[in-house]
């Protein structure tokens, strides 16, 4: 024979199960990671020794980079991958980690030796799918170099359901374009 104090375990256990349940369905799911660093680096620059770099700007180079982006850099610290190949550079890339509207999305730009892009890749997205435009629209972005107008709307195609999306990418490559302008002209010693 079942007592109350049973008949009561019983609902509080119904009760947590169904509140985890609830819960389970409102969290926000974990980061998706679409393609790792490696692997991007690899379908960039293939057969390229790579070298991670870890660069400290100065304050004034921190403010000319942000001045030429347009807006903030998250941080002095700039960490690019440089790719050569026979001893040659062929290109430098950036990852770029950002809110698109709640949630955080990283990006790889990859540049050319002549610092044009070569390649937008998308390495993790953790907003709603939804709002991940097609591979297509990232090809936009390919020759673009610091000097060409990243607007979204006008000199970027903008994708319906993913304004925030469009915005915030063609936001981090003109951030990377800076960035790289900045040490570019540091390695070369331009003032």
């Amino acid at each position: 024979m079942a007592t109350s104090s049973d008949s009561d375990r019983f609902r509080a256990g119904a009760l947590l199960a169904a509140l985890l349940i609830l819960l389970s369905a409102t969290a926000p799911a974990a980061a998706r990671v679409l393609l790792g660093v490696d692997e991007a680096l690899g379908l960039v620059y293939p057969g390229a020794e790579i070298e991670r770099r870890t660069l400290y700007l100065d304050a004034e180079e921190r403010a000319r980079a942000e001045a030429l982006a347009g807006g903030p850099l998250a941080s002095g610290v700039a960490r690019p991958y440089v790719a050569h190949a026979g001893g040659e550079l062929v290109g430098t890339a950036y990852l770029d980690t950002h809110r698109v509207r709640t949630l955080p999305q990283t990006v790889m730009v990859a540049l050319d030796a002549a610092g044009r892009v070569l390649r937008v890749e998308v390495l993790s997205f953790d907003e709603p799918p939804d709002y991940l435009p097609r591979e297509e629209w990232y090809r936009q972005f390919e020759g673009r170099d610091g000097d060409a107008p990243l607007v979204p709307g006008r000199d970027v195609r903008g994708v319906t359901g993913a304004t925030l999306t469009t915005r915030t990418t063609a936001a981090a490559v003109k951030r990377v374009l800076a960035l790289h302008a900045v040490i570019t002209a540091r390695e070369e010693g331009a003032p």
